[in-house]
């Protein structure tokens, strides 16, 4: 594969939307993540960015990716439905894995989804669409539950990651892994809340996501 610079920023067509990511690889990756994150968060959020790190540091690449635009944020920002429309966010999310599966820069490279809050949901509805593009996926806090139509097609290895003062999100997490098909893995990390906030509990996430992605994205 060529070399591509370290970290830079890239427009991604989605049907009549473009949206906007930082897409970052190594020349050594063999492959990369794709970040869907949903209520309200974006590619600069500290969370997303620093689990990007951890992953960047393991060897592999990283996609950071709005899956709304700057305007449809700015609506989502009042009445906080844009993130609860999960088949939006799926069909973007796939065009944007369909865009890396094409790119000379990325088309090598296997692929895994990173989901947080309703973004989880929008992986596992993208991946049940794509099973052979997509190979693997780990939700930190998401809401797998609002894809539970499709989850028993679910083939990919995938890791629900949950924090442990979550109550409702814990039970939600628990619906939902019982109804995934295929590998599967429920992990609640001890006194974190919805966000991971609390001392070490984001360094738990990152090492979490970075052991599933290393055993399941190998070529």
């Amino acid at each position: 594969m060529a070399a591509t610079p370290l970290d830079r920023l890239v427009r991604v067509p989605a049907g009549t939307a473009e949206l906007e990511g930082n897409l970052r690889i190594h020349e050594s990756a063999r492959a990369i993540v794709v970040f869907a994150h949903g209520s309200g968060s974006s590619r600069h959020s500290p969370r997303n960015r620093f689990v990007a790190d951890h992953l960047a540091s393991a060897g592999l690449g990283t996609l950071l990716i709005d899956l709304l635009t700057r305007r449809e944020e700015i609506v989502d920002m009042e009445n906080a439905e844009l993130r609860f429309d999960i088949r939006l966010l799926a069909g973007r999310l796939g065009a944007v894995t369909d865009w890396l599966a094409a790119d000379p820069a990325t088309a090598a490279l296997s692929i895994g989804y990173f989901g947080a809050s309703t973004g989880a949901a929008a992986a596992l509805i993208a991946a049940a669409d794509r099973p052979q593009l997509v190979r693997a996926i780990v939700s930190r806090g998401g809401r797998p539950d609002l894809a539970m139509p499709v989850l028993p097609r679910i083939q990919q290895p995938t890791l629900l990651i949950v924090g442990g003062a979550d109550d409702v999100v814990i039970d939600l997490n628990r619906q939902a892994f019982d109804a995934l098909a295929g590998i599967k893995q429920l992990v609640i990390v001890p006194g974190a809340t919805h966000l991971f906030e609390e001392a070490g509990a984001l360094e738990q996430v990152a090492s979490l996501a970075s052991e599933w992605f290393s055993r399941f994205l190998s070529p």
